[in-house]
């Protein structure tokens, strides 16, 4: 969540008068300021203007920004005597995304596209652009998610270039009419939904590298390059983009979503575009830190009795000092449902999976220290390869738990959490299904749930809502990677109290006076100011 971190900064900066002037001038920060210290954050397509000598190191980072509405069209507020969500979205009721939401079809206001912007659009993109229902339908449903929306894109563009991106947005900021950005469409919590209706921005045709700096270890990219295929261009050079989310995410959208993933156990984004989930502006380029791929690596496996044992095993070891790649905790639900897709006859107990990585002897004694402290904590059938083809195949097993959940029971739709607490706290926290960043205290836990029957619905609500109380109650958060999208919004005035949502929305309403930039998304619809 990256507005969350937005927060911190905005406490540190006491002068009002030189916090406005930083908005001023951050429409004009360029991307070449990302060479030095802005190197995980989106460029900016902002209009070129003089440069500004203010610096934002007291107060708010730089905001590097991709298209940004704002930066085009900076607009006196008098014209918005109510900076809230229309009138029809009434706090009092139970409304989509608002406190007590329980509902999953997300409505929205629709108005008819002006032909004059299809007209604009089809002169930027050329064929690249279709309006064919179809396709139109498949963009304004996830595919890995159960929300839904009564409304779906207008118009689906595929822009080639920040050129065409810019001149899309400043076509669509001119009509006031919505955008939402598209990536790899692997979000769970309805990002990429259209409830206003209005222009998906699909990214995906622009996925170059567009420069490896092998010595500086930093690559450049369009977001719509996989960090899988991103991973493949970069091997023959020895390096790797150390953070792995779901198998389909594009880069753009795990910097829009701030992705977490197995190894982030010791890698994060956080930066005021990251996390901001499309609501602020478009990727459009990303330069991204790299690492040496590791000279060797272990993967190791083991069993427990409870899942306390497992949790407990995954503490003391990061307390131990190990420079441990990745800990993932699955329970026995979970490995259940992995036997049943896969074949495989794994002992269905908790389980814990790490990768040690290092010299071949450092690899070996961090799997030695570990294995001593699984011993102690009623762990067996600790075993570990070095084979990359069966390390492979061990993570694999990880990477498509989601599926396996789904060989369970196929008619089902899977509502999936991803509450996240401090370590310290993890076994207490965990309660059903789990698939779990077990070194970083995020967890994720898949209810399957017929979306038929509303019974089920409800109970699935139930027990989410729950467990993100639960994580709130312990200094957790009620999203650890998947971001807020339409999901998640419900939580955040309990998670960071309604002072901090109405500064959101006053940097929002900045950037973005048109309210153009994937609307009702993030902020809940009753924050007000």
């Amino acid at each position: 969540m990256g507005f969350s971190f937005w927060l911190a900064r905005l406490r540190s900066c006491s002068n009002k008068s030189a916090f406005s002037k930083a908005f001023r001038d951050s429409f004009y920060h360029y991307k070449s300021q990302l060479n030095t210290c802005q190197k995980n954050l989106p460029s900016t397509i902002a209009e070129k203007t003089k440069s500004h000598a203010f610096s934002w190191s007291s107060c708010l980072l730089p905001l590097a920004f991709a298209v940004s509405a704002g930066s085009l069209t900076f607009q006196s507020h008098n014209n918005h005597p109510s900076l809230c969500e229309p009138s029809n979205l009434d706090s009092r009721k139970v409304t989509i995304g608002g406190k007590a939401s329980t509902e999953f079809v997300v409505k929205g206001t629709h108005k008819e596209v002006p032909q004059e912007l299809i007209d604009e659009l089809k002169a930027i993109c050329q064929d690249n652009m279709t309006l064919d229902y179809d396709e139109r339908f498949y963009h304004g449903k996830p595919q890995n998610s159960f929300h839904k929306a009564v409304n779906i894109p207008d118009v689906v563009v595929f822009p080639r270039s920040e050129e065409e991106v810019s001149q899309i947005v400043k076509s669509c900021n001119k009509h006031k009419v919505p955008i939402v950005p598209y990536g790899g469409a692997t979000s769970i919590e309805g990002h990429t939904l259209s409830p206003n209706g209005g222009v998906c921005i699909d990214m995906t045709l622009m996925k170059r590298v567009k420069a490896l700096h092998i010595r500086d270890m930093d690559v450049v990219v369009e977001p719509g390059i996989g960090w899988m295929e991103l991973n493949e261009y970069l091997e023959p050079y020895g390096l790797f983009f150390p953070l792995d989310p779901g198998p389909g995410a594009t880069i753009g959208g795990m910097c829009a979503t701030r992705c977490s993933g197995s190894l982030a156990v010791r890698y994060d984004l956080t930066r005021l575009m990251i996390g901001s989930e499309g609501t602020l502006g478009v990727v459009t380029e990303v330069t991204l830190r790299l690492q040496k791929i590791p000279e060797h690596s272990v993967v190791a496996m083991c069993n427990f009795p409870t899942i306390k044992d497992a949790a407990d095993v995954a503490i003391d070891t990061m307390l131990s000092g190990i420079q441990v790649s990745r800990v993932e905790l699955l329970d026995e639900v979970q490995v259940r449902a992995v036997n049943i897709a896969n074949g495989k006859n794994l002992p269905e107990v908790p389980t814990l999976m790490f990768e040690f990585i290092g010299t071949e002897a450092y690899s070996h004694e961090q799997t030695q220290i570990v294995q001593r402290i699984v011993s102690e904590h009623n762990g067996s059938d600790f075993v570990f390869t070095e084979d990359p083809e069966a390390k492979k195949e061990l993570w694999k097993i990880r990477k498509e738990a989601l599926w396996a959940c789904f060989a369970m029971e196929p008619n089902f739709e899977a509502m999936i959490s991803d509450v996240c607490v401090p370590l310290s706290n993890l076994a207490e926290l965990i309660s059903s299904t789990v698939i779990a960043h077990a070194g970083d205290g995020n967890f994720h836990t898949v209810i399957l749930f017929d979306p038929n029957e509303e019974e089920h619905r409800r109970e699935a609500e139930r027990l989410n809502q729950f467990m993100v109380y639960t994580a709130l109650s312990m200094e957790g958060t009620c999203t650890g990677e998947h971001g807020v999208g339409t999901g998640k919004m419900k939580y955040l005035e309990k998670e960071l109290g309604i002072e901090a949502l109405q500064t959101m929305k006053r940097i929002k309403t900045a950037l973005d006076p048109n309210n153009i930039m994937n609307p009702g998304k993030l902020i809940p619809p009753h924050v007000c100011f």
